[in-house]
């Protein structure tokens, strides 16, 4: 099972734009790590481990929950995302982080509570075996909790952007939605099977209507999504001038409005979440 394509965009093209964005990506994705959280339901004491971690938000909230006495550990692929972790992690004693290949990493010994997850698990080469391999890190009823995007159409942060792009740049080469990426686990179904096969039991799902809560104006957000995700990866396809890197934020912005609120800018989205239980 080679992650290696995987290792290298999260550690080189990605991992340093995350880092930059972090507090912004943060801001707008909090209401999918609060869902997790809550279904979660950490108590004091127990140990936890956080799949993708990125650069550690996931795993502070996680640690503040477990407390003093708990302990999470992040684990990531990415090295420049984990050093970011790391840095932040000086005020977080109980929360450690490991730079590792969750679908081959030896969890055997690992004993966890509670393996949890951000949008972390999307991106397996193969998911079958992967997830295989992380419920070896839970201990005997131990719980595993993760939110993945739903439907594609269902979530215009991805659908709007990828929009503008093909009018403003034209039509890219059409990618899988089922190779690992943002939406390889977007099928309630499929994830469902998955977990049945990696022994896991007490499986729920469910897909959330939420919105997405990007700080700033409609302009700020375009700026965003011209750095990550689709837009980003049109323009950097296309190897876009500034002339239509422009048009393309003016677009973007037009194409905001309709999620423009007297509380800021609200993005709907789909999220799935999902339980399971090791026997």
């Amino acid at each position: 099972m080679d992650n290696s394509e995987q290792r290298d965009f999260w550690s080189d093209d990605a991992g340093q734009i995350w880092i930059d964005q972090r507090e912004t990506m943060d801001t707008a994705l909090a209401p999918v790590l609060d869902a997790v959280l809550d279904w979660s339901a950490l108590k004091p004491g127990e140990r936890a481990m956080d799949i993708g971690c990125g650069a550690g938000t996931s795993s502070f909230e996680a640690g503040a929950q477990v407390g003093t006495d708990g302990h999470v550990l992040g684990a990531d692929i990415s090295t420049s995302l984990l050093a970011e972790a790391r840095r932040r992690g000086a005020d977080h004693p109980n929360v450690d982080f490991a730079l590792c290949d969750a679908a081959t990493e030896d969890f055997t010994d690992q004993q966890r509570d509670i393996l949890l997850s951000r949008f972390g698990v999307m991106f397996f080469a193969n998911s079958d075996d992967a997830f295989a391999n992380m419920s070896k890190a839970l201990k005997p009823k131990g719980r595993m909790v993760f939110a993945t995007w739903g439907t594609i159409p269902a979530n215009p942060y991805f659908t709007l952007p990828a929009a503008v792009s093909k009018i403003v740049l034209g039509p890219r080469e059409r990618t899988d939605p089922d190779a690992p990426g943002p939406f390889a686990l977007r099928d309630i179904d499929r994830v469902t099977r998955i977990l049945r096969g990696a022994d896991l039991t007490d499986i729920t799902a469910d897909a959330i209507e939420m919105d997405l809560t990007p700080p700033g104006t409609a302009e700020d957000v375009a700026a965003l999504m011209c750095q990550i995700g689709p837009a980003q990866a049109a323009l950097s396809h296309f190897e876009a001038d500034e002339a239509q890197r422009r048009e393309m934020m003016e677009f973007l912005i037009d194409a905001l409005d309709p999620y423009v609120t007297p509380d800021g800018i609200r993005i709907p989205a789909l999220i799935n979440l999902f339980s399971a239980t090791r026997p």
